[in-house]
């Protein structure tokens, strides 16, 4: 192909940056803020409420313990497209796959108690009397005589304001039997006149899990007139106390003749009623103005350390709003006096940092783990810290992390990359050891029978025989999902964790450990098939087994070969000489992501050739955007040195990112996709999860400024500029860090720390930048890899 591409590539240039810039990022039910205004105007909570992108609108400010959000019947809470409202749930978890949180859901009615049920009893509303913001929610329900519903929240409250119609039978109706997924038992205690506690046991997440319980305590602003509790369908009035497997729940009632307004604070403790007591009295004073308006402070706060400059304002809006979801989890876990419930299900205290909880780590390592080392890094210190907490008192690091208890859901293993990112980007300062030594265990063994934990569950063949053996319907010996049931993919996510794993052992001193999981790296070479070309799983026996075709694969999780061929990161060029070479690797590439009708039409070609739906990941064969295997995908281009192409890819891929209930791409996985858009946009991508590699294709905005974190970056921002990007010229033309020429394709964190300003040029056509034989990322943790320093 000709350095410059010729008229057909310019005019496709174009035609692609006209997609992303203009037409199919716009929403005209989108109002950009002012110029001038703050940036949470430009957030749009309503962003993947619709087609299973599975996000929530309500009330949460960042990393809070509450998201207090309106839960429609959808399973993981709210669905655009629903239109009645059960309740408003004080835990969510913003684009899961399947049901969990929602737990005591509150709904304000009027008249008499005659459903326990929150399906029956929910309230009609429209998206005419609805509107939310960072920190904020507002509905007006047109059931029960027309009720207001406000929502607001600090870190570990949430607090709701109604507005009545002048009536003596005004209820707030608190359903502790219900919530998004199995509630084991509960109890409800009607304490005074002005105050409800719960206590609530709950299970479940995609499969059955072990019960993790959390406690509530909500106080009224004023007291009610009466009161009762509801068992199963019987209706107790007068009642204070009630405890039960199934339904249940209290109501309080007040008039509202003379004053029309009720609030309740709920504050949550997931240790003990004397945690949410303490977490009551020191964030439940304030006014709910007060506390909206705190909570509005704090997202504007969080969302300016990333500015832009240049790009149309639906743009703007679009990214935004995913750096809003970028920050919503993990969520703080312990209470304000640092007490939290460790994994061994007994109360610990947290001193001198924050504990959380809630990981979804076979998303987030990809991505948002990054994108917070990066803008937060002092909140995702203290997240790296209550990971090696766990293992401490639990016994065995994370896999899928819900609350105070292991869920076993997804593959692989991604706590190691997590944990030697934050490692490489120098925040485990004064815990490397404690830290490799975690994860050297759960690298080498496999979790005890009587841990709920599975880890690696198939360390003893992978670690004998270089794979995991897939064997389909093997009995589950515990909860989750089960690596064996995915010994393709299984393998290549241990591979690439064993790789990183190596290089912290490295840089430690380990040298024997290093050498071995160096070795274990190369493992991806085990179950390439060289009579297909692709990754193909083998059976116990060492067989490849299954269907022979990429496209039709098995012993992959949710995708197949190929799409599980680009997830080598650790050694791109040697996975690239298996299939022969960077040529033929480059047109497998293009054949992966349809690039000649990605050419011709980047918007159509991303919604009509690459998505087809919501979950479309069960039946998709090449290039997904919505799920996360393929999330570095686009910049296997990098290795194949044809960086432009990762920009091609890259912006068309950003397209599917709207401002609309369905712009989302995906579910959001606790920030992953959200993550994911903002890296892009910016032009800085982690192409190597788990150390501290950044892959660089062209910026969307003309300019980024980045105020970082001092203790981290010393010189307090970074800026990323390139001037002049627009539906013709946005291809990169030069690369400057700090006005010398880069010609490298990509950076490290210690180019960010070190830097002040990376200068994109930019074209209308493809350049030489970026094309030598050692501008991409080299291989890592592997044998013979360039040895690096992490900071420390």
């Amino acid at each position: 192909m000709p350095w410059l591409g010729g008229n057909r590539l310019r005019t496709a240039g174009a035609v692609l940056a006209a997609a992303l810039l203009g037409g199919t990022l716009t929403a005209p039910a989108a109002q950009a803020a002012p110029p001038g205004g703050h940036l949470t105007d430009l957030v749009n909570p309503f962003i993947g409420t619709r087609n299973d992108g599975n996000t929530y609108p309500g009330a949460a400010v960042p990393f809070g313990m509450v998201q207090l959000s309106p839960d429609t019947g959808h399973s993981t809470g709210y669905g655009y497209d629903d239109s009645r409202i059960r309740g408003f749930g004080a835990v969510h978890l913003s684009g899961v796959g399947c049901g969990i949180g929602g737990d005591l859901p509150v709904l304000p009615t009027t008249g008499d108690i005659t459903a326990t049920d929150n399906a029956k009893y929910a309230a009609a509303y429209t998206h005419h009397g609805e509107s939310a913001r960072p920190g904020y929610y507002r509905v007006g329900l047109t059931s029960y005589g027309g009720i207001t519903a406000e929502l607001t929240a600090t870190a570990r409250t949430g607090r709701q304001r109604f507005t009545f119609p002048a009536t003596d039978k005004a209820n707030v109706l608190l359903n502790s039997g219900q919530s998004l997924h199995k509630t084991v038992s509960t109890r409800v205690e009607v304490l005074d006149s002005r105050t409800v506690r719960t206590a609530i046991t709950g299970r479940g997440f995609c499969r059955d899990t072990a019960p993790y319980t959390v406690h509530t305590l909500t106080r009224f602003s004023r007291p009610f007139t009466a009161y009762g509790t509801w068992r199963g369908g019987k209706v107790a009035p007068g009642s204070r106390d009630s405890t039960a497997t199934g339904h249940n729940g209290a109501y309080v009632r007040f008039d509202t003749r003379k004053d029309r307004t009720v609030e309740a604070t709920t504050a949550l403790s997931y240790v003990d009623a004397a945690g949410a007591a303490r977490n009551l009295r020191a964030e439940g004073g304030s006014s709910f103005e007060r506390t909206k308006a705190a909570a509005d402070a704090a997202w504007e706060r969080r969302l300016a350390v990333v500015r832009t400059q240049g790009s149309d304002r639906a743009l703007r809006r679009t990214f935004y709003s995913s750096l809003y979801r970028s920050f919503l989890a993990p969520n703080i876990g312990g209470d304000v006096d640092g007490r939290y419930t460790g994994w061994d299900q007994r109360p610990h205290q947290a001193t001198g940092f924050t504990y959380y909880q809630n990981w979804s780590l076979w998303d987030t390592y990809r991505t948002q783990t990054q994108l917070l080392s990066l803008l937060a890094p002092r909140e995702a210190r203290d997240m790296a810290l209550s990971v090696l907490r766990i293992d401490k008192e639990g016994g065995w690091l994370p896999k899928w992390g819900y609350g105070t208890v292991e869920t076993n859901i997804m593959t692989g293993d991604p706590v190691t990359p997590f944990l030697t990112n934050a490692y490489r980007q120098g925040l485990l300062t004064g815990h490397e050891e404690e830290a490799f030594a975690a994860l050297r265990k759960n690298a080498d063994r496999v979790p005890p029978a009587a841990s709920p934990a599975v880890g690696r569950e198939a360390n003893v063949p992978y670690v004998k025989n270089g794979y995991v053996p897939y064997i389909k319907g093997r009995p589950h010996t515990k909860p989750g999902d089960s690596d064996f049931d995915h010994g393709a993919s299984a393998t290549l996510e241990y591979a690439l964790s064993d790789a990183m794993l190596a290089q912290m052992a490295g840089d430690l001193g380990h040298r024997a450990d290093a050498g071995r999981y160096a070795a274990r790296a190369l493992n991806y070479r085990t179950i390439f098939d060289r009579s297909t070309g692709f990754f193909r799983a083998r059976d116990a026996r060492g067989a490849f087994t299954g269907p022979a075709d990429p496209a039709r694969s098995e012993g992959f999780h949710e995708g197949t070969a190929w799409q599980y061929q680009w997830l080598v990161p650790q050694d791109m060029p040697g996975m690239m000489r298996l299939i022969g070479g960077r040529d033929r690797a480059d047109a497998r590439l293009d054949s992966f992501f349809a690039y000649p009708r990605l050419l011709r039409d980047p918007a159509r070609t991303a919604r009509k050739v690459w998505v087809h739906g919501p979950y479309d990941y069960d039946n998709a064969d090449k290039y997904n955007p919505e799920n996360e295997p393929d999330l570095t995908a686009p910049y296997a281009y990098l290795s194949t040195g044809r960086p432009w192409k990762t920009t091609d890819v890259v912006h068309a891929a950003l397209t599917l990112f709207t401002d609309a209930p369905s712009g989302m791409t995906g579910n959001d996985d606790l920030g992953t996709m959200s993550a994911w858009m903002v890296l892009s946009s910016i032009g800085v991508f982690p192409v190597q999860p788990g150390t501290d590699t950044w892959g660089l294709s062209t910026p969307v905005f003309d300019r980024v400024d980045l105020t970082l974190d001092r203790r981290y970056f010393p010189a307090g921002h970074f800026t990323v500029t390139a001037p002049g990007t627009s539906a013709t010229d946005r291809y990169i033309r030069s690369v400057r860090l700090d006005g010398t020429p880069h010609d490298r394709t990509y950076l490290t964190t210690a180019d960010l720390r070190a830097g002040r300003e990376l200068a994109f040029s930019v074209g209308a056509q493809p350049s030489r930048w970026g094309t030598g034989d050692r501008a991409a990322p080299p291989p890592v943790g592997t044998p013979g890899a360039p040895a690096t320093t992490a900071r420390r």
